[in-house]
């Protein structure tokens, strides 16, 4: 009996050896290697980037907004990244097409895909529009199948590449107050894991990035509608908080991570991997903790009004307590580019 179970054990443990050696000579060289970044000039796109530029990845980021654009390509060189901005709104699909064929003359082949354009707008499902709906599904859905569509046809005739789907916790779970951007990213969700299936034997891999609260800043560009302190204080606090929310530059180094390890699927945070767990285990139990949060948020206002920015919502809490509630967001806010001028609103996180 002692000795299978040494057999059982040795064989166990030449398995892993076997699987790590084989993972390791599949991992992704990234110096050289040609990345295009969605949504890259703020957030979690530029500190994605600047981990890939670190690592000696050539860098390519498109965004809306120029001047964004611009202090971000200047944050990546002043890092010593070699990167390149691009103007390009990923719901138009000439656009997109452009600036795929704009970045391939200028650096080469794109080897490395990170889908991460997206908008964030809060509040009752009774505050919304179809608009909202609408606006949300076009940018991280629609955006996501048009640069992915755009790079493949490359990829393919190569046999090589990698797309990375930055979704979300709410394209598991559905989150309160955030329908339509949950609407999105189910969606998003459904066609990472289905392309990662369908492109599996062709060369290219596809991973999915499932954060939960990240400490981007991005509370101050998220727009709000209804009861809005109530709708701002919750969503602010909870993403500058470190119990519930990591830091952009962790999670990057995780994306980053999971592109070289080629991982199917990668889950950012602990409160969001227990989250998609009891999903899973006990949707009924998850149901239930969901509706208490449901009522603990701010009742709608019935007004539907037009949104308004985080940032201007901001000027109105000036309690000191508010201040070191929400430290570690605003600096995150200030040092990942989501400081803007009033003029250079473009609503993308």
């Amino acid at each position: 009996m002692k000795g299978k179970l040494l057999g059982l054990t040795a064989l166990g443990a030449s398995a892993y050896l076997v699987s790590q050696y084989l993972r390791s000579r599949s991992r992704v060289d990234l110096h050289g290697k040609v990345v295009l970044i969605t949504g890259g000039s703020r957030g979690l796109g530029l500190a994605t980037a600047r981990e890939f530029g670190s690592r000696g990845a050539s860098v390519a980021i498109c965004a809306r907004n120029r001047e964004q654009l611009n202090r971000a390509t200047a944050d990546l060189r002043s890092r010593g990244a070699k990167a390149y901005s691009f103007v390009c709104d990923v719901t138009d699909r000439k656009q997109v097409r452009a600036l795929v064929a704009d970045v391939t003359a200028l650096l080469g082949p794109i080897d490395i895909l990170i889908n991460n354009a997206g908008v964030i707008k809060v509040g009752p499902f009774q505050e919304m529009h179809i608009d909202d709906f609408e606006e949300a599904i076009n940018v991280m859905f629609w955006g996501m199948l048009n640069v992915t569509l755009a790079v493949l046809p490359s990829m393919r005739a190569r046999g090589q590449g990698s797309i990375v789907n930055v979704t979300s916790i709410g394209g598991k779970v559905t989150v309160p107050h955030l329908l339509p951007y949950c609407c999105a990213k189910f969606a998003a969700m459904a066609l990472s894991e289905g392309l990662g299936i369908e492109m599996a034997g062709e060369g290219i891999q596809v991973t999915t990035i499932v954060p939960g609260l990240l400490r981007t800043g991005s509370h101050l560009n998220a727009e709000f509608k209804g009861n809005l302190k109530g709708e701002y204080g919750w969503f602010a606090a909870g993403a500058a908080s470190p119990a519930v929310s990591i830091s952009a530059d962790r999670a990057a180094r995780s994306i980053v991570g999971a592109t070289i390890r080629r991982q199917r699927e990668k889950i950012l945070s602990i409160p969001a991997e227990v989250l998609a767990r009891l999903q899973g285990v006990a949707p009924v139990l998850a149901r239930a903790a969901l509706g208490v949060a449901n009522r603990l948020l701010p009742a709608s206002e019935g007004c539907h009004d037009d949104f308004t920015p985080g940032r201007e919502i901001e000027a109105e809490f000036t309690s000191t307590v508010w201040k070191v509630m929400t430290k570690l967001g605003q600096n995150a806010a200030a040092s990942l580019n989501q400081i803007l001028h009033e003029e250079t609103r473009t609503g993308l996180t």
